[in-house]
C-alpha cells in the first residue's frame, strides 16, 4: 500500500574542482574539457561547466546547487568530455555518486581515478545542507515515489497591428510532461506539468523572430493568480542601447542578449508600442490524485472477485472430491491454469484442454487462467461471452476450427490494407505512438476473425461480475528498445480485466487507461481504450525481438540461460552503486559496441505510453523485499536508467525469455496452491518449466524443483506432478506437456482404437516438420481435429491425478488452518 509522507528539502552543492592528467583523444592538441552533471530527481536537464581549452589538467572551480529530498534515491552522474567541433565530443570519464551517502551538514571531497594506478582523476566536492523552506508531500510504496505536481496555463496574445494568423510560437518548460508545444499565437491555451519543487522557467520562442526569446522564472509568478506580462522586442532593446551610446552588437552577442529574463520584464497595461504581452496563470500546485495504484496486493476488484469465486470453487470441489461437508472459506485452495505460448497451436490446444476440464467438472475449481502469446488468443475469444465456462464449449470450438482452417490470403488484400491504414492513422491522430506492432495486431485479428471485433479488455469484467469464470491474466515482457537483450533486461508485465501493471515496481493502472499518457502517477491525457486485438499484438509480439534474442533461441536456449544464471549469481549480491567510475571504450571497444548495438537493436519495436514515466525511486528501493524478488536485469542498481525514465514501454512476447505465463501466479499475495501447467512447446517437454525453476531459484521465489528422470526426459508422459513438501510457500505443479503417448492406441480413456482409427492417433509433433509449427497460420481440418482430440484426451486420461492433486491442495489448506 502506498503511504504519504511530508519531506523537507536539502541543498546539495556539487563543486567541480579540477582534473589531473586527463588523456587526450586528439593526438595533436591537448584536451578541451568540460564536465556535465545530471541529477534527474532535482533537475530536468544536464548542467555543464565551462570548457577549459588546451589543458590535460583543467581547473573549473564551479559550483552547482540541487534541491533534493533524502527520501529519494539521488544519484548524481558526472561526465567529462573532450570538446570536438568536428566529430562530436569524446567521453573521457563517467562517474555515478549516491548523494544518500552524505549526512546533513557533511562536506566531502572525492577524487575519482580514471585508472586503477591513479593516473588521471577528477576532483569534486559535495556538501549537503538542510533547508527550512516549504515541505513536499511524497507518496511511495517503498520502491516508487510520486511527487507533488504544479501546473502552468499560458495564453499568448499579440498587441498592435501584428498579423496573428502568420505568427507562430513555441513554448517550453524543460522537464515538463508535455515537452515543447507549438501553435499560432492566440489559438488556445498551453498547459505544462512539472514537479513542484523544481526551479523551472518558461521559455518562449517567436519563430518569425528567432533572435527573440523570453525566459520567465516560474518562482517569480504569484501563485494562483492571473498576471499579464509584457516584454520588449529585440528592436526596442537595440533602440535603448543606441540611445545609451552602446556599440553595435555582433550577431552572436545579439542572440545571447535576446534571451530576456525576469528583471527585463515590464508589468504594464496596456503595453506600449514595440512590446508583446503574455497572459499566464501562475505556477500553481495541483493536488491531483494518483491514477497509478502503488501497492503489491491484488486490487480491490480482484479481491472481491476471489471472494465470489470461492463459493463456486467450493461447490465444484465438494462434488468432484465427493466431500461429506462444505469446505470452510480458509479450506478452499487457489487453483490456476497456466498456458504457454505457441501460436495457433497453443490457441487450439487450450480449447481442447479447457473442454476436457469442463467435461470432468473441474473447470469451476479454477480461480485463475494465465496465458502468453498464442494462448491469449483463445482466452480473448472465450471471454467475449460472459458465461463461457458455464456453457458447452462445442460452439466456440467449431468457430475456432472455421477460423484456423480458412485461407489467410485475404488478410493482405488491398481493401484490407486500406482499412489497416485508416485505423492506424486514426490511432496516430488520437495520440497513440506509431509502431509496427499496431499493424501486426490488425493482421493478426484478420487471421483469427472475419470482421473486426470491438471487444476491449475492460469488457471482460462482465465475465467476472459474479465469479462465474476464472480470472484471466495475460502476460508480456517489458524490455529495452536498444542496447540490451531480454536476457539482460526483461520485466514481467501483467494484464487483467481490472488492471495492467509491472509487479516488480508495484505499479498498476485500470485496464481501460492502458495506452493513455501519465506523468508522476497522474493521468495527463486519456486516450480511448484500444480494441483487444492491439493487446493481442503486444502479447504475441515476436517482431520486437532483436537479432541477438533470435540467435539465442535459434541455438540451444539452455546454454544461454546458464550464462544468464551465472551472471545473476553475482548480481544478487550487488547493491546500488554508491560510487561507480566508468572509462569510455577504446577503439576496439567502440567497434565491439557498434556490433552489440547492431545485434540488440529492435527494428520493429513496440511502443506504448509509459504509465511509470516521471516516477522517482525511494532511497531504499533496492532493498525492498518485493523489488529484490523480481530484480533480474543489468540496470536494477542504476535507478536513472530504469523504466520510469523511459517515455515508452517496449512490450513483447514472453517467449523470448521464458515461454511461460506463470510469474503472476507466483506473487505471494495470490497464494496459489496448485498450478495446472499446460505446455505447448514442440522442443523439450520440460525445458521451459525447468528454465522457470532456475529463474525462481535465483530470485528466491518459492517453486517446486523440476527434476524429471532420464526416462521421463526421453519419453515424457501426459502428466507429471512436482511438489516441494519442505517449502510450504511453493505451489504444487501438475504438468501437461504436448505429447502423443497413449493417444496412439486409445481414442478415449479406456477405449482402444480400431485398425480403421489408427491414422487418427498419429499426431506429428516433430519440432522440424510438424504441421503445428508456430509459422503455420492455416491448419487442415484433419490436423485441427487431431490436436483438439489429443489435448482433450491427455487431460481426461489423467482424471485421477487431477483429483489427487486437488485433494492434496485441500489438505494443504487444512493443515495451514490447523497451525
Amino acid at each position: 500500500m502506498a503511504l504519504a509522507e511530508v519531506s523537507r528539502t536539502c541543498l546539495l552543492t556539487v563543486r567541480v574542482l579540477q582534473a589531473h592528467r586527463l588523456p587526450s583523444k586528439d593526438l595533436v592538441t591537448p584536451s578541451d574539457c568540460y564536465v556535465t552533471l545530471w541529477l534527474p530527481t532535482a533537475c530536468s536537464h544536464r548542467l555543464q561547466t565551462r570548457t577549459v581549452k588546451n589543458s590535460s589538467s583543467p581547473i573549473w572551480n564551479q559550483s552547482f546547487h540541487f534541491r533534493i529530498h533524502r527520501q529519494l534515491k539521488n544519484v548524481v552522474e558526472l561526465k567529462v568530455f573532450d570538446q570536438d567541433l568536428v566529430t562530436g565530443d569524446d567521453p573521457i570519464l563517467s562517474v555515478l555518486f549516491d548523494a544518500g551517502t552524505l549526512r546533513a551538514g557533511e562536506f566531502r571531497r572525492e577524487s575519482f581515478s580514471l585508472r586503477p594506478q591513479g593516473e588521471g582523476c577528477l576532483e569534486v566536492e559535495f556538501r549537503l545542507q538542510s533547508l527550512a523552506d516549504r515541505a513536499e508531500q511524497l507518496v511511495s510504496n517503498g520502491i516508487l515515489v510520486a511527487r507533488e505536481l504544479s501546473c502552468l496555463h499560458v495564453q499568448l496574445e499579440e498587441t498592435g497591428d501584428q498579423k496573428r494568423s502568420e505568427r507562430r510560437v513555441q513554448l517550453v518548460v524543460p522537464g515538463s510532461c508535455e515537452g515543447p508545444q507549438e501553435a499560432p499565437v492566440g489559438t488556445g491555451s498551453f498547459h505544462f506539468h512539472c514537479p513542484a519543487c523544481w526551479e523551472q522557467e518558461l521559455r518562449i520562442h517567436l519563430q518569425d523572430a528567432p533572435e527573440e526569446q523570453l525566459k520567465v522564472p516560474l518562482s517569480a509568478l504569484p501563485s494562483g493568480q492571473l498576471v499579464r506580462l509584457v516584454f520588449p522586442t529585440s528592436q526596442v532593446l537595440a533602440s535603448q542601447r543606441r540611445k545609451q551610446g552602446a556599440p553595435d552588437e555582433s550577431g552572436t552577442e545579439k542572440r545571447r542578449r535576446a534571451g530576456v529574463r525576469w528583471p527585463d520584464l515590464v508589468l504594464l497595461q496596456p503595453p506600449p508600442p514595440g512590446f508583446r504581452r503574455l497572459s499566464c496563470l501562475s505556477w500553481d500546485y495541483r493536488p491531483k490524485e494518483l491514477a497509478v495504484r502503488l501497492g503489491f496486493e491484488p486490487c480491490a476488484e480482484e479481491q472481491a472477485f476471489l471472494s465470489m469465486r470461492k463459493q463456486v470453487v467450493a461447490a465444484a470441489l465438494k462434488q468432484a472430491l465427493q466431500l461429506d461437508g462444505d469446505l470452510q472459506e480458509d479450506e478452499i485452495p487457489v487453483v490456476a491454469v497456466m498456458a504457454t505460448g505457441g501460436g495457433i497451436r497453443a490457441m487450439t490446444s487450450l480449447y481442447g484442454q479447457l473442454a476436457a476440464l469442463k467435461e470432468l467438472g473441474l473447470l469451476d475449481c479454477v480461480s485463475y487462467i494465465t496465458g502468453a502469446s498464442g494462448s491469449t488468443w483463445a482466452l480473448a475469444n472465450l471471454y467475449e461471452d460472459p458465461e463461457w465456462s458455464q456453457k458447452d464449449l462445442a460452439g466456440p470450438t467449431e468457430l475456432l476450427k472455421t477460423q484456423v482452417t480458412k485461407s489467410k490470403l485475404g488478410v493482405l488484400a488491398p481493401t484490407q490494407l486500406q482499412r489497416y491504414q485508416q485505423e492506424l492513422a486514426e490511432r496516430a491522430r488520437l495520440g497513440y505512438p506509431s509502431c509496427f506492432t499496431n499493424l501486426w495486431a490488425l493482421i493478426n485479428e484478420a487471421l483469427l476473425h472475419d470482421e473486426p471485433h470491438d471487444h476491449k479488455l475492460s469488457d471482460q469484467r462482465e465475465a467476472l461480475s459474479h465469479g462465474q469464470n476464472p480470472l484471466p491474466i495475460y502476460c508480456a515482457l517489458n524490455t529495452k528498445g536498444q542496447s540490451l537483450t531480454t536476457f539482460e533486461f526483461g520485466e514481467w508485465c501483467e494484464f487483467t480485466p481490472y488492471e495492467v501493471g509491472l509487479p516488480k515496481y508495484g505499479a498498476f493502472i485500470p485496464s481501460e487507461l492502458f495506452g493513455s499518457e501519465f506523468f508522476m502517477g497522474r493521468l495527463m491525457k486519456r486516450l480511448p481504450e484500444s480494441r483487444i486485438c492491439f493487446l493481442e499484438g503486444i502479447w504475441s509480439n515476436l517482431y520486437a525481438a532483436n537479432l541477438q534474442d533470435s540467435l539465442y533461441w535459434a541455438s540451444e536456449p539452455s546454454q544461454f540461460w546458464d550464462r544468464w544464471a551465472r551472471n545473476q549469481a553475482s548480481r544478487d549480491k550487488e547493491q546500488v552503486p554508491l560510487l561507480k567510475v566508468e572509462e569510455p571504450p577504446s577503439t576496439a571497444g567502440r567497434i565491439a559496441e557498434f556490433f552489440t548495438d547492431l545485434l540488440t537493436w529492435r527494428p520493429l519495436a513496440q511502443a506504448t505510453h509509459n504509465f511509470l514515466r516521471g516516477f522517482h525511486f525511494h532511497q531504499d528501493y533496492f532493498q525492498h523485499p518485493h523489488f529484490s524478488t523480481w530484480k533480474a536485469t543489468t540496470l536494477d542498481g542504476l535507478p536513472n536508467q530504469l523504466t520510469p525514465a523511459e517515455p515508452h514501454l517496449c512490450l513483447l512476447d514472453v517467449g523470448y525469455l521464458i515461454n511461460t505465463s506463470c510469474p503472476p501466479l507466483l506473487q505471494p499475495t495470490r497464494d496459489v496452491d496448485l498450478i495446472l501447467s499446460l505446455d505447448y512447446n514442440l522442443h523439450g517437454a520440460f525445458q521451459q518449466l525447468q528454465l522457470l525453476d532456475r529463474f525462481c531459484q535465483k530470485q528466491g521465489i518459492p517453486f517446486p524443483p523440476i527434476s524429471p528422470s532420464p526416462e521421463e526426459q526421453l519419453r515424457p508422459r501426459e502428466c507429471h506432478a512436482f511438489s516441494d513438501p519442505s517449502n510450504p510457500g511453493a505451489p504444487a505443479v501438475l504438468h501437461f506437456p504436448l505429447v502423443s503417448d497413449s493417444f496412439r492406441e486409445y481414442s478415449a480413456p479406456g477405449v482402444r482404437r480400431t485398425p480403421e482409427e489408427a491414422a487418427s492417433g498419429e499426431v506429428n509433433l516433430s519440432p522440424s516438420d510438424s504441421p503445428y509449427h508456430y509459422t503455420k497460420v492455416t491448419y487442415s481440418p484433419q490436423d485441427v481435429d487431431k490436436l483438439l482430440h489429443l489435448t482433450h484426451y491427455n487431460v481426461c486420461n489423467n482424471r485421477e491425478q487431477l483429483l489427487e492433486a486437488l485433494r492434496q491442495a485441500v489438505q494443504r489448506r487444512r493443515q495451514r488452518r490447523a497451525q
